[in-house]
């Protein structure tokens, strides 16, 4: 399993909730969160979301 994580860099600008809606999602805060913190695979929409991160937030361990 892989694991999902959006850093405390997050600015919620929504790019990866754009690019990968099924994986990522806004908070009650309104900052970007995993929708699952682990996932089988990483997927090419989960690799383009965490490359198109303005402030690289996005961690995949």
């Amino acid at each position: 399993m892989k694991k999902i994580k959006v850093n405390e860099n997050c600015i919620g600008c929504g790019a990866c909730t754009a690019i990968a809606p099924d994986f990522f999602e806004f908070g009650d805060e309104g900052y970007a969160q995993p929708k699952e913190k682990e996932v089988e695979e990483i997927t090419e929409d989960i690799k383009e979301a965490q490359e198109g991160c303005p402030t690289s937030a996005i961690e995949i361990d």
